[in-house]
């Protein structure tokens, strides 16, 4: 039985040493997912994946169908989901190459479908946002990690935005000024959306570079696909080790 999914963002649109047994294409109420779902065994372990972006990487933040990759993986009977994100570091210590266990998220995206609970309800449905991702989840991910002897933060907050473009120096300082640690564009709505349909949710957020103001000059867009190339090194080692434990 397979109740173990992992969401793949940029820089991850496959697992290296998964060994696939087949894929699967499912047609949701929400429209058609990212791609279709890739079943196999990783570390013993049975795992479902799923690429976020699609798997040539052609789908834009703001593009992608969370609904229906989200329902599609509840449909294949996943109940723990570990999502993998890109993020610019704003907190010092956060510089690229990091990765982080991100523990709290502010929410800046727009126009999004951003829930479930809308329409043929028998009554109005609210979710309780206090802690947006799982605990348990989130604890397997670091002891994984300290296993596997890969440095991580351990908490943070995610604040997720519209995207496409990057955001302003401004922008980052306003972030900052409201507690986010990181700045990414794929946090939201997954991890809400997650929680409506009872995941066991996690992520493990990748520094890919400094946001805007940080670094000291323009970001490259060069240096962010290399920070990302040599960081899943230690992304796929960290996914190995949390799977084989949990």
């Amino acid at each position: 039985m397979v109740d173990l999914a992992i969401i793949g963002g940029t820089g991850l649109t496959s697992l290296k040493n998964l060994e696939i047994s087949h894929r699967e294409v499912v047609h949701t109420p929400y429209g058609e997912p990212s791609g279709a779902l890739t079943f196999g065994s990783l570390c013993g372990r049975e795992v479902v994946f799923i690429a976020r972006h699609g798997y040539g990487h052609t789908i834009p933040p703001h593009m992608v169908n969370y609904r229906a990759n989200l329902w599609a993986l509840k449909h294949a009977d996943v109940s723990r989901v570990i999502a993998i994100c890109a993020v610019g570091g704003i907190r010092k210590d956060l510089l690229p190459g990091a990765l982080i266990i991100p523990d709290q998220i502010i929410d800046y995206t727009w126009s999004r479908n951003h829930t479930f609970f809308e329409k043929d309800l028998a009554h109005v449905t609210h979710i309780d946002f206090t802690e947006p991702y799982c605990g348990e989840m989130r604890s397997a991910l670091i002891d994984a990690a300290q296993r596997a002897q890969i440095s991580v933060a351990t908490e943070g907050t995610y604040g997720a935005t519209q995207g496409p473009r990057l955001e302003s120096a401004a922008e980052i300082n306003r972030l900052e000024r409201d507690g986010c640690d990181m700045v990414g564009m794929t946090g939201m709505p997954e991890a809400a959306l997650a929680q409506e349909l009872e995941f066991c949710y996690a992520v493990c957020a990748v520094c890919a570079n400094w946001a805007a103001g940080r670094g000291g000059g323009p970001i490259d867009m060069a240096d962010i696909k290399a920070n990302l190339s040599r960081s899943m090194a230690q992304v796929r080692l960290l996914l190995e080790e949390a799977i084989a434990h949990c």
